[in-house]
């Protein structure tokens, strides 16, 4: 049962979320520790965090949208044009040159990952049916995302890309400061308006709290004070995509179709749903390296018929190679609006 303002309840929300960047900040821990925290990703690393995590998150929408008979009957065109619309719009962007595609991507991707974040705070905020202070989170916790992305733009070249060298463009070093000044600003007056609602309202939220904190301590670390692809990875990963891939599951299993697919398998518990997840993402990560990256043959083996056979071919390969990943951030703006997910809005 939820109680409160949790989403889920206490022990759910504080393993899925405090847990998930507990996580995140040992594996940065262990990292250190090992010599590793500023250095490329090994393949293990890649594996258990990109492929199992990363990717898997995005194919665990299917099972809130494409194997749930009332969300295709209630959106059929959004959800049959989507994934068309993704590969049209990126085969016309990779037409721009291959810079443009992948720098767009990484700026929608950004996008994504900065409003899931405000997506979990605005869910607590409802949770609780809080209407004060609703300007105070919201800058809090896009300054604890965007300022660090100010940080990486600002400090071109860094050790790590979003996706590729050269995808995110440089901006001028002064930038730094002000943007700095403001994000201290907006965490303090954050804290302040937390203090004063606990002691002079008596109103808490450790849920909004707890997404605040972790986001914030996350982005920091991972992004501003340090400098590596490991320790940017581990740490923006794991709190994105353990939390989404919950989220997924719980919702399904309560608001979902009972005579669809996804809510069938979804009750034989978490093993099957996380094996499924995570062959679908090396399904799709095996596609990517042995027919564009070539980076891991240790892991998918190697290329298949030649890096050379598939270079024609890459301006429509690599555009369909991505509509699971942008069919995902476009249809996550819908489907945990008020109406398509009342359940999660409502006060318990």
């Amino acid at each position: 049962m939820t109680s409160g303002p949790w989403l889920f309840d206490r022990r759910t929300d504080l393993w899925t979320f405090g847990g998930s960047a507990a996580l995140s900040l040992a594996a940065l821990g262990l990292g250190m520790a090992l010599g590793v925290a500023d250095a490329p990703l090994s393949p293990l690393v890649f594996f258990l965090v990109v492929v199992l995590l990363d990717v898997a998150h995005v194919w665990s929408t299917l099972f809130r949208t494409y194997l749930d008979p009332t969300a295709l009957a209630e959106r059929p065109l959004l959800y049959t044009f989507t994934p068309l619309f993704a590969w049209v719009a990126g085969v016309a962007l990779y037409q721009a040159g291959e810079v443009t595609f992948w720098r767009v991507f990484a700026y929608v991707a950004v996008f994504h990952f900065i409003r899931q974040q405000y997506g979990f705070l605005a869910l607590y905020r409802a949770r609780a049916g809080e209407r004060r202070f609703r300007w105070v989170d919201t800058v809090a916790i896009y300054s604890a995302t965007i300022y660090p992305l100010v940080y990486w733009h600002t400090h071109l070249p860094r050790n790590f890309d979003w996706f590729l060298d050269g995808d995110f463009v440089s901006l001028p070093a002064w930038l730094d400061l002000p943007c700095r000044v403001f994000y201290i600003g907006a965490l303090a007056t954050y804290v302040a308006r937390t203090l004063y609602a606990r002691f002079r309202l008596g109103q808490r939220n450790p849920g909004r709290d707890l997404i605040v904190a972790t986001t914030a301590v996350c982005w920091l670390v991972g992004v501003v004070l340090c400098n590596g692809d490991f320790a940017f990875t581990v740490t923006n990963v794991p709190i994105h995509g353990i939390p989404y891939i919950v989220l997924i599951r719980r919702n399904a299993l309560t608001h979902g179709d009972r005579n669809g697919a996804a809510w069938r398998f979804l009750r034989w518990g978490w093993l099957p749903y996380l094996v499924a997840i995570a062959a679908l993402s090396y399904g799709e990560e095996w596609a990517w390296d042995r027919t564009v990256w070539h980076d891991n043959p240790g892991i998918f083996g190697g290329s298949l018929s030649g890096t050379d056979f598939w270079h024609p071919y890459l301006p429509y390969l690599v555009p369909l190679l991505a509509v699971p990943q942008l069919t995902h951030y476009l249809l996550d703006g819908f489907i945990w609006k008020r109406r398509a997910a009342p359940g999660l809005h409502a006060q318990p």
